[in-house]
């Protein structure tokens, strides 16, 4: 049985980003449930491919518009209830509702790191554009949310795997690999 590592989930540090995303996507046309989500999911993964420790530290799970925070519906509802975060329902083409979460306070950001807020920068900056139906079409390519199964948790290790092809030369490399400490064995 493999050992996933798993890390302390920092529901303050998750609430917080949730507002400090809200906020700097306010501008956003594109940013809905969907997108926030995915916002969350790639800036806590890619902390973690950078740095071997993800941002908040939460377990996400697989669901079928793409990776979410499993927290993320508790953590939100006590944002509501200190009327810190809010959900605006606006209609977008095609009949669909996007439920676009608003900051009503600015985020705490003491806990955070320069590096940490930059990632997430990094992350609005690259999605933007994107609605929610590519966003969670991108997702969807993400190896670990391909071989989970529904709300089932991916984990962070996933980002060292690819489903890109083996060239000739990692192929040739990984065979003179072989072959050099097969025969210290």
């Amino acid at each position: 049985m493999v050992e996933w590592t798993s890390f302390e989930a920092d529901d303050e540090k998750l609430a917080e980003l949730i507002l400090y995303v809200a906020e700097r996507s306010e501008s956003d046309p594109d940013f809905g449930a969907t997108k926030i989500n995915k916002i969350l999911f790639y800036s806590d993964f890619t902390a973690f491919a950078r740095h071997g420790k993800p941002i908040t530290g939460q377990e996400y799970m697989r669901l079928e518009n793409g990776p979410v925070p499993r927290r993320f519906i508790p953590v939100f509802a006590i944002l509501e209830q200190a009327k810190r975060a809010a959900i605006k329902h606006c209609p977008v083409a095609g009949g669909f509702v996007q439920h676009r979460t608003i900051a009503l306070e600015p985020p705490h950001l003491t806990r955070f790191t320069a590096e940490e807020i930059a990632i997430v920068d990094e992350v609005i900056d690259d999605l933007r554009g994107y609605n929610a139906r590519r966003v969670s079409e991108v997702s969807h390519r993400f190896i670990g949310w391909q071989v989970a199964r529904e709300r089932e948790t991916i984990p962070y290790e996933m980002v060292y795997l690819s489903t890109r092809p083996v060239t000739d030369e990692e192929l040739a490399y990984a065979r003179q690999l072989a072959q050099h400490y097969g025969n210290e064995a």
